[in-house]
């Protein structure tokens, strides 16, 4: 049986209802049981190396500066070490459509795998916050006993350990973040000065950690089905050829219990599937993945090992329920390049290049050179024609360059500096000013376009062009 042979009703109430919320509106709490097996193991993996990067990104240095730095405030950027300037911000335009487009890309032929194993929110949920909540007050059920029962001495210590324990560590990351924007040098001065003199900030970062410390203690999986806009607009990039945790509806139907399977007709004519909820326990959004696919499904895949072990138990093959495509599923082949597949590459493909191609050609500085506003052009006597430019020179590397500007062409060109070019300090910019004349009986009426060669210790690092104007 399908999942279009499930009867109409069936198909309402699941698609219509969210498994952790009442009819009523009133939220019905999820006590999800702690996976265990192979691909728990491999997302227990993956997590710790996300995590250990997030924390130490800020304190990562290479040759004196961050090897992450976010300052939103101050425009700066550093991204695995290389600086970005708002001189770069078409280069930030390329990587942000570049990024939705491998987002599309990648959920329509694996689904939410993003949500499962590489989501924020997911890891500091599924392998922190729970794990946490696990140890301290136990297995779901003496959870939920826990929470149904009085205010007891055990129960208010239990409850507020966790609470406490939850409070730190959103205390850590808002903190953690703090450090991506302002630096870690920034952070902690501020941390080891007065917190009288830094009131502001420090309800600032405490706002945030309560708002971290309340997605994780109350609106859990509510993020994902509700807030995350990724959840909605995925079900119009998945459809019935996408790769995601799948359960085999036509190896697992028609579903019957265990003990129900004694006599031989009756084992042969059942499916895999012995209707034992496993699949159900253990996942954090409360669905039944037997149902289809849907939008709460994060593709964390807890009931793909939980499935797994069931069916080691029965001496059953493991994959009733797996990674795979509806299709696939149905009639045992799988076709993953489709038409609108090939269009998302190709889309991708020329995004990546493009942006490969400005990276390779992006320059150490960015001159501007313009003629001075207000002017056109002076007579320097009866030989030359000279005209004012402004220079701006953005250095956007580590360390001070000494600049020095050549003229390229035209040949007869030639330059009188009106203030200093050099040294350019890191991250900033230097403006200043330069006269360039061209023989009288050399000029060409209207423009000629003057090249210019940017240089640091005799290596050429740009070309820059500007107009001069001869009468």
């Amino acid at each position: 049986m399908s999942i279009i042979d499930v009867p109409i009703e069936d198909v309402e109430n699941f698609r219509n209802e969210l498994a952790s919320i009442d009819r009523d509106g009133s939220r019905k709490w999820i006590y999800a049981r702690q996976p265990k097996g192979r691909y728990y193991t491999a997302r227990t993996i993956v997590a710790s190396i996300l995590l250990i990067f997030l924390f130490a990104g800020p304190h990562i240095y290479v040759n004196g500066h961050p090897f992450m730095l976010l300052n939103l405030p101050e425009r700066m950027f550093i991204v695995f070490g290389i600086p970005f300037m708002p001189q770069d911000f078409h280069l930030v335009v390329l990587l942000a459509l570049s990024s939705l487009v491998s987002v599309a890309l990648f959920t329509a032929i694996a689904g939410r795998i993003w949500c499962g194993w590489i989501c924020p929110q997911t890891i500091f949920l599924e392998m922190i916050f729970r794990r946490i909540e696990w140890f301290i007050e136990g297995s779901p059920k003496e959870q939920a006993t826990l929470n149904a029962g009085p205010w007891s001495p055990k129960k208010m210590v239990k409850k507020g350990l966790k609470h406490v324990i939850f409070f730190g560590i959103s205390f850590a990351i808002a903190n953690t973040f703090l450090a991506y924007i302002i630096g870690r040098d920034a952070l902690i001065s501020i941390q080891l000065d007065d917190p009288m003199n830094h009131l502001a900030g420090l309800g600032i970062i405490t706002l945030f950690s309560f708002v971290f410390y309340a997605v994780f203690a109350r609106f859990r999986e509510q993020a994902c089905l509700i807030a995350c806009p990724y959840g909605r607009y995925q079900s119009v990039l998945v459809d019935k050829n996408t790769i995601a945790v799948t359960y085999d509806f036509l190896r697992g139907e028609p579903r019957g219990k265990q003990k129900n399977r004694n006599t031989e007709h009756t084992h042969s004519n059942s499916g895999d599937c012995i209707d034992c909820h496993q699949c159900v326990v253990v996942c954090p959004t409360g669905i039944d993945i037997r149902n289809g696919i849907q939008l709460e499904c994060v593709n964390c895949t807890a009931c793909i090992d939980a499935c797994d072990h069931v069916m080691n138990k029965i001496d059953k093959p493991k994959g009733l329920i797996r990674y795979t495509s509806w299709e696939a599923a149905k009639n045992g082949t799988a076709n993953i390049f489709t038409a609108r597949i090939k269009a998302y590459l190709a889309v991708w493909v020329i995004l990546l290049t493009i942006l490969g191609y400005m990276f390779s050609k992006r320059t150490e500085t960015e001159t501007l050179i313009l003629r001075q506003p207000g002017t056109t052009f002076v007579k320097q006597g009866n030989d030359a024609i000279g005209n004012f430019f402004n220079v701006m020179i953005t250095n956007k590397t580590f360390g001070d360059k000494e600049i020095e500007i050549k003229i390229l062409s035209p040949k007869n060109a030639s330059m009188k500096p009106l203030g200093s070019f050099t040294p350019v300090n890191e991250f900033t910019t230097l403006e200043s000013r330069m006269l360039i004349s061209i023989p009288k009986n050399s000029a060409v009426s209207g423009k000629t376009m003057i090249q210019f060669g940017i240089y640091s210790n005799g290596k050429i690092l740009e070309t820059v062009q500007s107009a001069f104007i001869a009468p």
